[in-house]
This record gives structure tokens, C-alpha cells and sequence, in this order.
């Protein structure tokens, strides 16, 4: 499936963030230093020109604060849709990512790897949330805008580079990012 131009941004970093803590669909506010990475990602869409363009957010207060920053005057066509959520984390919400490989260190074995976050005890799992965000972007139509986060955004652009979701682990993440997609191809947006 070939898919419109995309502009993929990551929240600021919060105060869960900060602490390690698992967030899923809880919310923390912004740090100053997630305010001042949405400030960054709004210098970035400014000098790239999104005129035009859809702008959506998850509906999760980190997500909804940096998208106002970010799209700034434009704050108020922010369309906002569940299926951008972040994953849920089931009993681990709110636990520190340190308590959880001290319950189940074999998951975190292979170093970097994030594909614990597929075994969260009623969590929902990274085979849905591929399917959740498969079904939002068979929907966009036209160039679009979209403010998520660390998870979602790495299935996003999975299907964006016509990735299996098991590739999520392998995409580079990071705190107030823009990835710019087109064509299959992924380009990191800086702030210079």
C-alpha cells in the first residue's frame, strides 16, 4: 500500500519520561525540556511548510501539548484520533522500566531490544497496534502531519516503509523527533 507524504513527530519528553516510567495511556505534563523539543519540531515544520496539510495528534495530553506547540498557529485544526494512542501497557502502566526487568529480566536480555513491550500483563501487544495504526493510515488521504508517540510512531513508519510490524525495534526513536516519509523513504528533520 503506498501511502501520502507523512510527518511523524514524537511528543516531548514528560516527567514519566524523565523518570523511566512506563506512561501507555496515562499521561504526565511536559518538562521544560519537552516543551522546549516541541519548540524545535515547530521551527522544523515551520522552515519545511506544511501549508496544506492535515495535522493530527493522539488524543493524550503529551501528545495534544506538543501538537500545539509544534503546528502553533495552526494549533486549532488539530484533528485528534485514539488509534494514534500510545500503547497500552496493562499492569506495567505507571511501573519503572528498572521494576520491570527486575520482574522478568529474561525480556530485556538482548539489550535494546524493545519487544518486551509485547509481554505487558494485559497490555495490548504489537500485533494491535499495527492493526490499529494500519487502519489510520489506509484512511489519510493527502499529506499529513501526525503527533504521537515513542511505540506508536515506530509502527507508523513501519507501515510507511512497508515494514513488518516485528521491524518497530529496529527504527530509530527519540524525544521531540520529526521523521519525514515519502516514497518508502525515511528522512530525521533537524533543527538547525
Amino acid at each position: 500500500m503506498t501511502h501520502p507524504d507523512l510527518l511523524i513527530l514524537r511528543h516531548g519528553e514528560t516527567e514519566w519520561n524523565r523518570a523511566g516510567r512506563m506512561q501507555g495511556t496515562r499521561d504526565s505534563p511536559l518538562t521544560a525540556q519537552g516543551r522546549a523539543q516541541a519548540g524545535a519540531q515547530a521551527n522544523i515544520l515551520a522552515r519545511f511548510g506544511i501549508e496544506g496539510w492535515m495535522l493530527y495528534a493522539s488524543p493524550q495530553g503529551r501528545a495534544v501539548s506538543t501538537a500545539r506547540i509544534a503546528y502553533g498557529a495552526r494549533a486549532a485544526e488539530i484533528i485528534t484520533d485514539p488509534r494514534l494512542s500510545e500503547i497500552t501497557m496493562g499492569a506495567w502502566t505507571g511501573c519503572l522500566r528498572t521494576e520491570i526487568a527486575a520482574q522478568m529480566p529474561h525480556l530485556f536480555e538482548g539489550g535494546s531490544d524493545l519487544g518486551w513491550y509485547d509481554h505487558a500483563p494485559g497490555g495490548e501487544g504489537l500485533e494491535a497496534l499495527y492493526a490499529r495504526t494500519g487502519a489510520f493510515l489506509a484512511q489519510c488521504t493527502g499529506p499529513s502531519v501526525i503527533v504521537t508517540h515513542g511505540i506508536t510512531s515506530r509502527m507508523l513508519r513501519c507501515h510507511a516503509l512497508g515494514l513488518d510490524a516485528g521491524a518497530f525495534a529496529d527504527l530509530p526513536g527519540g524525544q521531540g523527533v520529526v521523521y519525514h516519509l515519502s516514497g518508502g523513504v525515511q528522512n530525521k528533520l533537524a533543527d538547525t
